[in-house]
């Protein structure tokens, strides 16, 4: 008899369109689960590969304001989550980036996570959400000190429903072992390496495309490319488009948020993609080497793991790195760039990134699937004898 499988995901809206729910949708294409969420507002979405399919979910589906966003109710995020009924289930597949991991499991089920990253809010970027946030400051900011203090127990505690973690890069793995104490094994998110077009030659200008939030480090680059007054295309939107449009000089293009199709072409012909933040993965950086244009990113995170540097992989080299999120740093790995940027060969950026493609997700997960649950049968054998 199959295996009654549920999947578990933090929230399903139109503008949750990041590494996440590229998992979701690929463990779905492979495996019959029934999908949970804390919200759900794809399954009404024309547009979306999920409509009119039957979506469980929380109460804080019926809350204001929800769909645009169900992180203003962060405080009734975990009571959310522990409210979905499992039970019927043989195994349970949690993605997760926040709460999802926590659902409420029995002894006879097994549970494993795709850990996207342990709640980077509620613990490195504790410091950062506070500065950055209104309700950071004064009397609130004590308020939100102790939510966050309680966040992180809880965070931990729920760690501990978890029979098996999947992490999305080694970066991941190290950041699931110091907060949880629990070893994760590696699985790298699918990419759609065939959606970017492969172009060999590139045109004079670079780009950027990210979310603009303050962790992205987006205005650091804009700021960068107005010292070098070289061509930049800055893609995205979010709570910093204005001000990174009031700080772009003549030199620098802000689209702000462009269809997929656009945004491509951008990649494919870019002389290069520059990317500043310090990413659990970072998925942009694989699909701008899908195009086969080298990549010039922060060294640090999950683009040591996606990226390889030119000066230790001569021949085979698919970016450069810099070592401080300062813009002298930048700039000093921009104008090495361009002294070294025939050396890159675009076939090759191209074939190194199909190592992350979809396929290649898939049967790894598929094999994990698999060799977790006869390695539950026999423990549990074990446990009986």
């Amino acid at each position: 008899m199959p295996l009654q499988y549920a999947l578990v995901h933090e929230w399903l809206t139109p503008k949750a369109t990041g590494g996440s729910e590229l998992v979701v949708k690929e463990i779905l294409k492979h495996i019959d689960a029934d999908l949970y969420a804390l919200i759900d507002f794809e399954s009404t979405n024309p547009n979306s590969y999920l409509f009119q399919r039957s979506i469980g979910t929380t109460f804080l589906q019926h809350l204001p304001f929800a769909r645009h966003g169900v992180q203003k109710y962060l405080p009734l995020l975990p009571l959310a989550i522990e409210q979905l009924d499992l039970r019927a289930y043989d195994a349970i597949i949690s993605s997760s980036h926040t709460v999802a991991k926590g659902v409420l499991t029995s002894p006879e089920q097994m549970h494993i996570c795709y850990c996207h990253t342990p709640m980077r809010f509620a613990w490195e970027l504790t410091f950062d959400y506070l500065r950055s946030n209104r309700i950071g400051q004064g009397l609130p900011g004590v308020l939100t000190r102790y939510l966050l203090h309680q966040m992180r127990q809880w965070d931990a505690l729920s760690a501990n429903r978890v029979d098996y973690f999947v992490a999305n890069s080694q970066n991941t793995a190290r950041r699931i072992w110091r907060c949880y104490r629990r070893p994760a094994t590696v699985i790298y998110p699918p990419v759609d390496i065939e959606r970017f077009p492969f172009v060999s030659e590139k045109q004079d200008f670079y780009v950027t495309v990210s979310r603009l939030v303050s962790y992205k480090q987006v205005s650091l680059i804009v700021r960068t490319f107005n010292q070098l007054k070289k061509p930049l295309v800055v893609i995205g939107t979010g709570p910093e488009l204005k001000q990174i449009r009031n700080l772009a000089q003549s030199n620098v293009q802000v689209l702000g948020a462009q269809p997929n199709e656009v945004v491509e072409q951008y990649m494919a012909a870019a002389k290069a993609f520059v990317y500043a933040a310090c990413e659990d993965f970072g998925i942009a950086l694989v699909e701008a080497q899908a195009c086969g244009t080298p990549v010039i990113a922060y060294g640090a995170g999950g683009a040591l793991e996606t990226v390889r540097s030119i000066w230790q992989y001569p021949d085979t080299g698919t970016g450069i790195f810099f070592s401080t999120q300062t813009e002298a740093a930048l700039m000093e790995a921009i104008e090495k760039f361009e002294v070294h940027h025939k050396a890159f060969q675009p076939e090759w950026i191209r074939t190194h990134a199909h190592q992350f493609a979809a396929d290649v997700f898939s049967e790894k997960f598929l094999a994990f699937l698999h060799n977790s649950w006869q390695d539950r049968l026999t423990n549990n054998q074990s446990f009986l004898d």
